[in-house]
């Protein structure tokens, strides 16, 4: 696939203190340009979930706008988004079918069909399916296998991690999408973005837990052997600290803010004990002294909490410090606080490292880019980019190369002898004379080949989008 096939995707992550969109197509090595980026204030969200849809739409809008402001040639019509917030849960469940025609390898189809079975999973009342996602699959007696598609057997199946959100939740985030002038293509976990954003293979392998610390929420995504084992979505995030720090030491909440991103430490013992921070008084009032070490203290407290839930949920599927070869991956724009790796191997007994979503971006990326805030929105697009690949492959194995028996033709013309009178007639009848196409001729079939391709995909996508919508 030539980059002019490939798609122009659009992340758009909703989140509780920024709403960002990138739009990004993958260049011919397979990294990401990015064509454009928005970003702007985001006041309607709380904890991962919309609240106020008007003042939601108006974020929205206000970073589509930017986005085409730093690309006046880009349209965005559709977008991935990524969803959060308390009401997220997840189970796990397992899969049976047995196959039509099992003298056949398992097809790509298949399995699809497999995973969709799923989603007639029963789940409690007001709460709707976001994503089955398959770990490892089994066909007949054969077990733990990876990619089925070309085993032969009679029943194929597999374990499934099943996502799940409330109904009203997933309803505001697509009414706020579509009264922004746009298309939601499909609800992502967040954490499942940022995790595919800053997470390589070999991560996967060694094992590993991404936790990304944003403003409403930290979401953990942990992966071993390959495979994703547990996501968890924790009640608590940047916002939390801030507001920790404007009630301890009694400031504004913009104070508090500048002085997490500006002076705070993960640690206390790290932050000097003679440090001290001026808060201008309000209305007359006198100045106050504040120390950058009680700053410290009430940083670490939350901090703790949060990487205490961790620990939790991964004493919860077994995976303690001796499974997870690869450590802690922190990322999100809580992050991006100092000594948070040494709180973070402290805490968990676990390797950690900050996350960047550098590996999958064309080098010619944008600074800001760098950023691990920006891992969810990075993510999302590398997301659209698995469905369009994985639609394609389905898509090419339907067709069936035709080719005209050798024994009909002798040097490209068809032959008559045994054939009958009918075959015969035709023979006399003209003939079609071949004719040789210019390169500029099949370059503009190809075209609309693609063209033709592209619009079943949005069909495609338009049906499941309307089947998620209740």
């Amino acid at each position: 696939m030539s980059q002019n096939d490939s798609p122009i995707i659009v992340g758009l992550d909703i989140g509780t203190t920024k709403i960002a969109a990138i739009a990004g197509r993958k260049n011919e090595f397979g990294k990401l340009e990015i064509l454009g980026f928005g970003r702007a204030n985001s006041n309607g969200v709380q904890h991962g979930q919309v609240l106020n849809i008007d003042q939601t739409i108006k974020a929205i809008q206000q970073a589509l706008q930017n986005c085409q402001l730093s690309n006046p040639d880009l349209e965005i019509n559709e977008v991935y988004v990524g969803i959060a917030g308390h009401h997220i849960k997840s189970l796990q469940t397992r899969g049976d079918m047995v196959r039509q025609d099992a003298e056949n390898e398992i097809q790509s189809w298949e399995i699809e069909q497999l995973i969709n079975n799923q989603r007639k999973t029963f789940i409690p009342a007001g709460d709707q399916i976001i994503d089955v996602i398959p770990q490892e699959f089994h066909v007949d007696n054969n077990q733990n296998i990876k990619d089925p598609v070309g085993v032969n057997g009679v029943k194929v199946g597999a374990n499934f991690h099943i996502i799940t959100g409330d109904r009203n939740a997933i309803r505001n985030i697509n009414r706020s999408v579509e009264r922004s002038g746009l298309t939601t293509k499909d609800l992502v976990l967040q954490p499942l973005a940022s995790a595919s954003a800053v997470m390589s293979d070999i991560d996967m392998e060694a094992g590993v837990a991404i936790l990304d610390i944003g403003g409403g929420t930290s979401d953990l995504a942990v992966f071993y052997d390959g495979i994703l084992k547990h996501t968890a979505v924790i009640p608590f995030g940047g916002e939390n600290i801030t507001n920790d720090i404007r009630m301890g030491l009694g400031v504004l909440k913009s104070q508090a803010e500048a002085m997490k991103v500006q002076f705070g430490s993960a640690l206390s013992d790290e932050a000097k004990a003679n440090a001290y921070v001026t808060i201008p008084g309000l209305k007359g009032m006198p100045a106050k002294e504040i120390s950058v070490k009680n700053l410290a203290a009430i940083i670490q407290a939350r901090m703790s909490e949060i990487l205490d839930f961790v620990t939790y949920h991964l004493k919860q599927v077994g995976l303690d410090s001796r499974m997870l070869n690869g450590g802690v991956i922190l990322t999100g724009g809580g992050s991006q606080l100092k000594h948070l790796i040494q709180l973070t191997e402290y805490i968990t007994g676990l390797n950690a490292r900050i996350g960047l979503p550098n590996e999958h971006l064309a080098p010619n990326h944008i600074d800001e880019l760098k950023k691990p805030m920006y891992s969810t929105c990075i993510g999302l697009i590398l997301k659209g980019y698995n469905d369009y690949e994985q639609n394609y492959k389905v898509f090419t194995e339907t067709f069936k190369k035709v080719e005209v028996p050798k024994s009909l033709t002798v040097n490209g013309v068809p032959e008559t002898n045994g054939l009958t009178s009918q075959r015969a007639a035709q023979k006399a009848a003209p003939q079609p004379v071949a004719t040789t196409l210019t390169v500029e001729q099949i370059e503009n079939r190809k075209s609309k080949f693609w063209d033709r391709f592209k619009n079943n995909l949005i069909e495609i996508f338009s049906e499941e989008d309307d089947k998620l919508l209740p």
